[in-house]
């Protein structure tokens, strides 16, 4: 089984993260796509996030009557800040049998050569990419790389920052997130501060 491993702090999942996974399970040859909650991204100050659990349940709501997409908690079990090459290492390992890939924006793509050991997961690792507005310059060695795919997502330029600052500043973004996450984010006064 192929697994494609949407990496955020998904703080808040919104429709846009939605609309990638769900490109990526019916168009492209991945089996099922693991919404893979990051506690804390060593590149993002750990203050700005929601309890990890608030985060993992929020994709919960989001994904439950989309079967190819399951939200995963995998890192909260290992050391932080942690690193997508050791996360890897961890689910080869308890699941032999699956062939896990990542999923990435193009933004992300051009900071690749910074990330730990990253040429040990291109490697082992496909690596799915979905298109960005203002994705800049690609680094050559990853231009026409064998395991670097393109697909031709749609573009979406929503971010869980922007719905953060509007929330705060009382503006309604019913429309940007999944009704279920809506509806916990307002119940619970987050992102009111």
């Amino acid at each position: 089984m192929k697994i494609g491993l949407y990496f955020g702090t998904f703080n808040p999942i919104h429709i846009g993260h939605l609309i990638i996974a769900n490109h990526m399970a019916e168009h492209s040859d991945l089996d099922q796509i693991w919404m893979v909650v990051t506690p804390h991204n060593p590149h993002k100050k750990k203050s700005t996030l929601l309890d990890d659990y608030h985060r993992l349940e929020m994709v919960h709501l989001a994904t439950a009557d989309l079967p190819k997409i399951q939200p995963s908690d995998i890192e909260f079990k290992l050391t932080q800040p942690n690193y997508t090459v050791n996360t890897l290492a961890h689910l080869q390992e308890k699941f032999p049998k699956y062939e896990f890939s990542l999923i990435m924006g193009e933004d992300n793509l051009n900071s690749l050569h910074k990330w730990k050991n990253y040429e040990v997961i291109l490697q082992n690792h496909d690596i799915y990419v979905y298109p960005r507005l203002n994705s800049g310059e690609i680094d050559d060695q990853f231009v026409n790389h064998s395991k670097i795919h393109r697909v031709g997502a749609p573009v979406i330029e929503l971010s869980s920052t922007f719905i953060r600052e509007s929330i705060k500043n009382g503006k309604n973004v019913s429309p940007m997130l999944p009704n279920k996450v809506w509806e916990y984010v307002e119940h619970n006064l987050f992102y009111k501060k």
